[in-house]
């Protein structure tokens, strides 16, 4: 085997423990967190949506569900578009600096929680054990993204997407999503599994810290 395939093949290795790893550790706070959203808000518990990933195939990506149940992507779909064609978007005057929509009215209270703590994407480790994710990779780019994407960004869909990742890890929502999509394209021609280890140490500090999020 070359040197590329055995670390992909340990990239994958490490993925699937880590997944079994964090079901078997977060089961009880899993339990917590589905009896909150049947409890908080009429829907389902977890919200499905179709992502693009390895190679620019698509899947659908799992979540804790954290809107209401009728909740529309227009807004966000508008903010995205106009962020990708270089226009400036004001999200909230109280999160200067902050590139995500912030007090959206279409969040629970226990989805704002859930989405502040990062809990919201725990069902992704699944994801990552069915192999359309890893623990480590860009964000999976939803299809409306990718209409609007530069040659260069397609460069993200070289590896699979990741729960974490050197975006996440690097500024988070204080970066624009152009920023984000050149964190992406920097990890990917840069990646190791050094790399990936950093990234993985680093994640549990910014989700504590709540560092680059919007509050």
């Amino acid at each position: 085997m070359t040197h590329a395939a055995v670390t992909s093949a340990a990239k994958r290795g490490i993925d699937i423990a880590i997944a079994v790893a964090a079901f078997c550790v977060a089961l009880p706070l899993i339990l917590v967190v589905v009896a909150a959203i049947k409890l908080s808000s009429r829907g389902p518990v977890l919200f499905r949506q179709r992502r693009v990933g390895l190679n620019g195939e698509q899947f659908t990506m799992l979540k804790f569900r954290t809107m209401r149940a009728d909740a529309q992507d227009d807004r966000h779909r508008a903010y995205v578009v106009s962020m990708l064609r270089g226009r400036e978007v004001v999200t909230d005057p109280q999160t200067p600096g902050v590139f995500k929509l912030t007090a959206d009215d279409r969040v629970t209270s226990v989805g704002a929680f859930l989405r502040k703590t990062s809990l919201d994407e725990l069902p992704q480790f699944l994801n990552v054990f069915r192999g359309e994710m890893s623990v480590v990779g860009p964000r999976p780019a939803l299809a409306y993204e990718v209409d609007e994407y530069a040659p260069w960004q397609h460069r993200r869909f070289a590896v699979r997407p990741g729960i974490t990742g050197w975006w996440q890890v690097s500024g988070r929502n204080r970066m624009t999503y152009v920023e984000m999509c050149r964190c992406d394209v920097d990890y990917v021609n840069a990646w190791s599994l050094a790399l990936d280890l950093r990234i993985i140490i680093r994640t549990p500090w910014v989700m504590i810290s709540n560092s680059g999020r919007a509050a």
